[in-house]
């Protein structure tokens, strides 16, 4: 098997998500509450999460990346 690096893999999350497609069950996508509440979290690997929001349906921000650790989860 061959390796993919998560490069390409957070490449093909983003561009679901811009494009307003359904991430796979695997990415665990979700809104989150509190200060958050705005925002969504998916996994792009198992401990690599991105937290996004979609403020209009013309754009995608990224707002963090990183392991839940590094997130503080």
């Amino acid at each position: 098997m061959q390796k993919i690096s998560i490069s390409i893999w957070m490449l093909h999350v983003v561009e679901l998500l811009a494009n307003d497609k359904s991430l796979e069950p695997r990415h665990r996508d979700h809104p989150l509450t509190g200060d958050w509440k705005d925002h969504r979290d998916c996994h792009i690997k198992p401990d690599l999460v991105l937290i996004y929001r979609k403020p209009d349906a013309g754009r995608l921000q990224l707002v963090r990346l990183g392991s839940h650790s590094e997130l503080r989860w």
